[in-house]
């Protein structure tokens, strides 16, 4: 019996079920870090490929688009950890009293971080749709209020996967068609 939407209770089951094994799949193969950003790109084109065309990739197509990626993915890695170590070692030096400023520069520094956390977010679906990660970045930039809905979502993700750390790699699917619709509401993204 189909719902008033057309669609059987068991296609969104089946969705469901992949979007989990995605996310699997994804995190397993991040786990070497470097491979992270190679990865994530694969998962959204693979969500990407899924809900704007209907179909899922073949297996020879996910490893052909991760190969791909590898390389620029590792790149793209070694920047995000970089910038999170500068963010991480300035909260440090402000916590302890080491560099004035104290409250108001934290709380700065708090609000870089999630802009920036939602900015490497929002280039997850971009880079599903085919995008380069710079182009990816550039154009996250230019859409303030999606990265704010964009770090909310990793935000959230990350403390369900705090709260409940058995789900955290069945929330990276989840994460990454939650990306997919939020880039997809805003069409068309203005590239840069």
């Amino acid at each position: 019996m189909n719902t008033t939407s057309g669609t059987d209770w068991r296609d969104t089951l089946r969705d469901a079920a992949d979007l989990a094994l995605a996310g699997i799949v994804v995190t397993v193969a991040a786990l070497p870090v470097l491979t992270a950003g190679a990865a994530l790109a694969t998962g959204a084109e693979a969500v990407h490929l899924r809900f704007a065309e209907g179909r899922w990739p073949a297996l020879g197509d996910l490893v052909r688009i991760f190969g791909r990626r590898l390389l620029p993915g590792a790149a793209a890695v070694l920047a995000v950890l970089t910038a999170a170590s500068l963010l991480a070692l300035n909260v440090w030096w402000l916590r302890s009293g080491a560099v004035p400023g104290g409250g108001p520069l934290l709380v700065a520094t708090y609000a870089v971080g999630v802009a920036l956390t939602g900015a490497v977010a929002l280039t997850v679906p971009l880079l599903g749709r085919g995008y380069g990660y710079r182009r990816a970045l550039r154009t996250a930039f230019t859409r303030p209020p999606l990265i704010a809905a964009a770090g909310a979502i990793v935000l959230l993700a990350a403390l369900l996967g705090t709260l409940l750390p058995v789900t955290a790699p069945l929330l990276v699917g989840y994460v990454l068609l939650a990306l997919y619709a939020l880039a997809a509401r805003d069409r068309p993204l203005r590239t840069v």
